[in-house]
């Protein structure tokens, strides 16, 4: 296993590991899966587009309106329930395949990290399995 460490800047935000991960591909892999796993229970992990950084944004925003932070309901007692939530909502893995050492997304696929409740030090912890 392999860890990537990062610092978000921001308390909800899309920042791009996928070079991070391109970089600890094993050189001799002919075929594979890399599985990426965040173990933070306010953050997740996506795969979407890269090239257009608005759809990050609008993913942030739409998840804002669908877990507003000011539920006067939550009962969380550190005050950051909606971060849980849309954590939980993104996921905590992603599984890519590989071949010939290369991470196989699509042309404008990159994989994301996705803080909810920063600024922060995370984690990532990458793997990868082969035959």
């Amino acid at each position: 296993m392999k860890e990537v460490l990062l610092e978000t800047k921001n308390r909800s935000e899309f920042v791009d590991i996928t070079r991070n991960i391109r970089k600890l591909i094993p050189k001799d892999m002919k075929e594979g899966v890399c599985i990426v796993y965040v173990p933070h229970t306010t953050a997740g992990v996506t795969i979407n587009e890269g090239a257009d950084p608005s759809v990050q944004q609008d993913i942030l925003n739409q998840l804002d309106q669908l877990v507003p932070w000011d539920q006067p309901f939550f009962q969380h007692r550190e005050g950051n329930s909606a971060a849980h939530i849309k954590a939980s909502l993104m996921g905590s893995s992603v599984c890519i395949t590989v071949e010939n050492s290369q991470l196989q997304l699509g042309t404008w696929q990159k994989i994301f990290f996705a803080e909810f409740d920063g600024p922060r030090r995370r984690k990532i912890w990458i793997t990868y399995f082969s035959d």
